[in-house]
C-alpha cells in the first residue's frame, strides 16, 4: 500500500488571508507531498508496506528516525489541513462544555493556544488534545506527533514551522496565530474527534 496526499477539504483560497493559496501551493503541494513520497519510498518492500500510517509512525519511533520524521510529518500535515476551515465552525455541546471546564471559555482557549504557539521555540506543533478525560494543550517539537501516544486523543493542531506562515506573515508567528486561531479553526472537526474517542486515522 502506498499513501496518497489527501485532498484539501477546501479551495486553496478558503483560508486567506490567514493562509494564502501561495503558501498552500508550497506547504501542501511541495512539503506535504515530499513527506508522503519519502515515507512510501522508505516502506516499499518492507514489513511496513501494508501497515496504516499510524502503525508506521509507532513502529519507527525510536528505531528509524528518518522514517519516523517523514511518516509523522505526513500524518501531522493531514491533520493540520482538517484542523482549519474557511469559515470557523462551532464546537459541539460536549466539546464546548469540556473547553469551559478546562479553560473557562472558547476565547480563553484561543488565547492560550496563541500564547503557547508564540512561545514555542523553533519548529513544531501546538495541539488541543483530550487526555484522561480532560482537555489539554500539548506541544511537540520538529516532526514529532501525538498521533501514536496511548491515552491521548488529538483534537486540533496548528503548524508552527516557518514554512507554514513565512510567505504570508514573514517572521511574525503571532500574526499567523492570531489569524488562524482567531477565525479559521475547525471546531466541527475537533468535535468529531472528541466524540469518536480515539485518534483520527489517515485516510487510505
Amino acid at each position: 500500500m502506498t499513501f496518497q496526499l489527501i485532498d484539501l477539504p477546501y479551495d486553496d483560497t478558503a483560508l486567506e488571508p490567514a493562509v494564502s493559496a501561495k503558501t498552500l501551493s508550497f506547504h501542501y503541494g511541495k512539503h506535504h507531498q515530499a513527506y508522503i513520497d519519502k515515507t512510501n519510498s522508505a516502506i516499499e518492500g518492507t514489513d511496513h508496506a501494508d501497515a496504516s500510517l499510524e502503525a508506521v509512525v509507532s513502529a519507527a519511533r525510536g528505531s528509524n528516525q528518518g522514517l519516523f520524521n517523514n511518516a509523522a510529518q505526513s500524518w501531522n500535515h493531514a491533520f493540520y489541513w482538517h484542523s482549519m476551515a474557511g469559515e470557523e465552525t462551532a464546537p459541539s455541546d460536549e466539546l464546548k462544555a469540556k473547553i469551559e471546564s478546562a479553560f473557562g471559555s472558547v476565547d480563553a482557549l484561543k488565547d492560550k493556544l496563541k500564547e503557547r504557539g508564540a512561545g514555542h521555540f523553533a519548529s513544531g506543533w501546538v495541539w488541543l488534545a483530550e487526555k484522561n478525560g480532560e482537555l489539554t494543550i500539548e506541544e511537540t517539537h520538529d516532526g514529532d506527533t501525538i498521533a501514536d501516544q496511548d491515552g491521548v486523543n488529538p483534537l486540533l493542531v496548528v503548524d508552527l514551522w516557518e514554512h507554514a506562515y513565512y510567505l504570508d506573515h514573514q517572521n511574525k508567528r503571532p500574526a499567523y496565530l492570531d489569524a488562524v486561531v482567531g477565525s479559521k479553526l475547525n471546531w466541527a472537526f475537533a468535535s468529531e474527534n472528541l466524540a469518536r474517542g480515539e485518534a483520527w486515522t489517515y485516510p487510505k
